[in-house]
């Protein structure tokens, strides 16, 4: 005898009810989803100090990018009014030499943000290669090349840039070679420790296991993830270089007159503080703003890229 089937009867949709959400909830909140880099952004949009160093930076930029074409005069054009006080003519003021202080500080300022990045650049690029062949190795090699960087830590950083540029003509490439020569190790131990917390990570184990070369896993996988830390000490590399230019140009180990930096301007302004203040007040100013911007720019980077530190 063959069973009979039994039929399932068939339940109406109308006595199904939905818990939790609707399908238009689902949507909305899909639409929240931002990528990681809108919501750092998002974060260090809300950094009032942040924003404000980043629109003093954009500023300063723009100002000594297109201070040609705001100023009639050029930086070593003598106007024959000697230590003239700031006016409608000269905004600034002139100095002893009766050159106009505006324009001299908006091409100083070419100079000094010049000096800043390229050596910010070239600690990056150096730093970044040395800490993470160091990381991914290990053993005897990162030993080495740690012992080597300990080295570099041990003499005094403006004594090496001192002896350097009194062995080399003062100038502006002699002062980016002379920053460079050991600004790179804080970059190469930050960058270091990042890679020694990612390499063991499954998705870089799997890399090497599928055959993947040393620099395919540096470039692909170790750096990118180490990318934050990276951004905020290059960011603040920048106005370490732009003080220690200032200090070695203050002292006569910057560029060569009749070029101007900041530093230079604040060395020959210190001269004739009692009779023209103006000289040594504006390039000191900016020097100070400047290197304000860029650290309030680097702790909001900070604070927006490290988890830890979310409000």
């Amino acid at each position: 005898m063959t069973q009979k089937t039994r039929e399932i009867p068939k339940v109406a949709q109308e006595k199904f009810k939905r818990v939790g959400g609707n399908s238009s909830a689902s949507e909305v909140l899909a639409e929240k989803s931002v990528s990681f880099w809108k919501e750092v952004w998002l974060r260090f949009s809300h950094n009032k100090l942040a924003i404000i160093g980043l629109i003093i930076i954009a500023i300063v930029a723009l100002m000594a990018i297109f201070v040609p074409w705001l100023s009639p005069y050029k930086y070593s054009d003598v106007l024959g009014n000697f230590n003239h006080a700031p006016s409608a003519k000269n905004w600034f003021g002139t100095d002893d030499l009766g050159r106009d202080v505006f324009t001299r500080v908006w091409y100083g300022a070419r100079i000094s943000l010049f000096i800043g990045l390229s050596a910010a650049i070239i600690d990056l690029i150096i730093g970044v290669a040395w800490g993470s062949i160091a990381g991914l190795a290990g053993g005897r090699v990162d030993d080495i090349m740690m012992r080597i960087a300990d080295v570099l830590t041990a003499v005094p950083y403006l004594l090496v840039v001192i002896i350097l540029l009194v062995v080399m003509q003062p100038g502006l490439l002699p002062m980016i070679i002379a920053l460079s020569i050991t600004g790179w190790v804080n970059m190469a131990r930050i960058v270091r420790g990042e890679v020694l917390s990612i390499k063991n990570q499954e998705y870089v184990l799997a890399a090497r296991t599928l055959g993947g070369r040393t620099g395919h896993l540096i470039m692909r996988h170790l750096v990118p993830n180490a990318l934050g830390a990276i951004i905020v000490t290059m960011t603040l590399t920048i106005p370490s270089a732009i003080f220690t230019e200032s200090f070695l140009s203050y002292i006569g180990l910057g560029v060569s007159q009749p070029q101007a930096s900041w530093g230079t301007m604040a060395s020959e302004g210190n001269n004739a503080i009692d009779t023209a203040p103006w000289r040594l007040i504006f390039p000191a100013l900016f020097i100070s703003v400047t290197i304000f911007a860029f650290n309030a720019i680097g702790d909001g980077l900070r604070d927006a890229l490290d988890p830890k530190l979310r409000k």
